[in-house]
């Protein structure tokens, strides 16, 4: 008979699990259970969802999971596989596609000691029930600009074919296509192509800061790159050339200056505000935004005065030691970074935080303190984005000492929401215009 106190695994998603193999199985009756900093825990059931469309599961080599035995009432570490017995098994996260923000991490415990950190994906909680996939999420944004469904392959190919023979003479537009759409399949570029909501444009290939988790440049001890740094700085003309006809045309027309295969756009602000010039000479139409770590608050000003719209600041932690410790800024602090909030806003500028959700960490109240005096600088919008990194690996590398109480990922927000009924919430940049 089942205990009446515990979940029953016909009512809660079960434990996934992978052979040697990559096949992924879910475990007769041990439960998925969730990673909330250096905390396991077993998630309600309404924490889980269906696992979006475009999300993807991703198998953890050298990593054992955890799941909840109902039967002993406490967590437990899964070495070998059930079924084949003395097999060894591999912990199973989920990837989630855009627009989705976890709500716990994978738990996982390490097979030995010095493993490489795991590539810089988001790793939720992931598990099986009802005859699907379920992970612990839910949607923050309800745009539809980046969702697989609305990318034709075929199409995308012809408009990329298209604009290539059109400006052949564009390194910018070049790189766009044949590295950003055709080798990365990057969301943003393959938008550009299609003519429609936010394209990118990455222009800067050095940088001021160290980020352990950046995901185009990253020491021999680090994880492995998400995508390659671009090489060249295009020039203002050129970039001026590939954008104003997205903006003059474009549905919802953004253009966004800072991509994660880039550097810190702001050591190119010249070339920018020179963009930024020619840009609007032609248009007054769409969004002209800036993702950035916003370390030098002058460099902010100026392209404020030629026409930039909005900014995105990326945020590990609004405490200084943690954000120190993830950025490893070089030459500035989170002052700096604060001050440029603060002249965005005295411009009338627009200004979003790229807010990196860590389960456990983020959601700490000492950190919700820290947080709320970074958004009573006047910040407009937060984007909930999963922090794409190896959890335990991160935890380890900024020193993490736990013990302050953990609101949740979902009350975090809704906290935030009263203290500042103003601030708006999601995952994308909102175009303004």
């Amino acid at each position: 008979m089942w205990p009446r106190l515990y979940p029953s695994p016909e009512k809660s998603p079960r434990l996934l699990f992978a052979d040697r193999e990559g096949r992924i199985y879910d475990h007769p009756y041990l439960l998925a259970m969730g990673l909330s900093g250096y905390d396991v825990v077993l998630p309600e059931k309404e924490d889980f969802i269906p696992l979006p469309i475009g999300s993807a599961l991703y198998v953890l080599p050298g990593r054992y999971p955890v799941g909840y035995d109902p039967y002993k009432d406490e967590p437990v570490v899964l070495k070998e596989n059930p079924f084949n017995p003395g097999e060894p098994v591999f912990a199973v996260a989920a990837y989630l596609a855009p627009a989705h923000t976890q709500v716990y991490l994978c738990p996982y415990v390490e097979s030995t000691d010095n493993l490489p950190p795991l590539p810089l994906f988001s790793y939720a909680a992931a598990g099986w029930h009802k005859g699907r996939f379920w992970a612990t999420a839910f949607r923050s944004d309800f745009d539809h600009r980046q969702e697989v469904r609305f990318f034709d392959e075929t199409r995308i190919e012809k408009a990329a074919e298209k604009i290539l023979k059109r400006f052949s003479h564009n390194r910018f537009i070049k790189h766009l296509i044949e590295n950003c759409v055709r080798r990365y399949r990057c969301p943003a570029a393959r938008n550009f192509v299609l003519g429609r909501l936010e394209a990118p444009a990455p222009c800067s290939p050095s940088c001021n800061a160290k980020c352990i988790g950046c995901l185009s440049w990253q020491t021999k001890e680090g994880p492995h790159i998400a995508q390659e740094r671009i090489t060249f700085v295009p020039t203002p003309e050129e970039m001026a050339e590939a954008l104003i006809p997205h903006l003059k045309t474009a549905r919802r027309a953004m253009v966004s200056f800072g991509q994660g295969c880039e550097g810190e756009p702001l050591l190119q602000a010249k070339l920018i505000e020179k963009a930024i010039r020619l840009i609007r000479q032609a248009t007054r139409r769409g969004t002209i935004n800036l993702n950035t770590n916003a370390s030098l608050p002058d460099e902010i000003e100026r392209l404020r005065l030629a026409g930039l719209d909005s900014i995105r600041v990326s945020l590990s932690s609004a405490r200084d030691s943690y954000y120190h410790a993830y950025f490893r800024p070089q030459g500035y602090d989170l002052n700096h970074v604060r001050e440029s909030i603060k002249r965005m806003k005295n411009r009338h500028g627009f200004v979003s935080l790229n807010l990196f959700i860590f389960p456990g960490f983020t959601d700490e109240k000492e950190e919700f303190g820290a947080l709320c005096d970074m958004v009573s600088l006047g910040i407009d919008f937060i984007q909930l984005r999963n922090h794409a990194i190896d959890p335990l690996w991160y935890l380890k590398k900024i020193k993490f000492k736990a013990g302050n109480e953990c609101l949740g990922i979902k009350n975090l927000v809704k906290k935030l929401g009263q203290k500042f009924p103003r601030l708006r919430f999601g995952y994308f940049n909102p175009p303004l215009r």
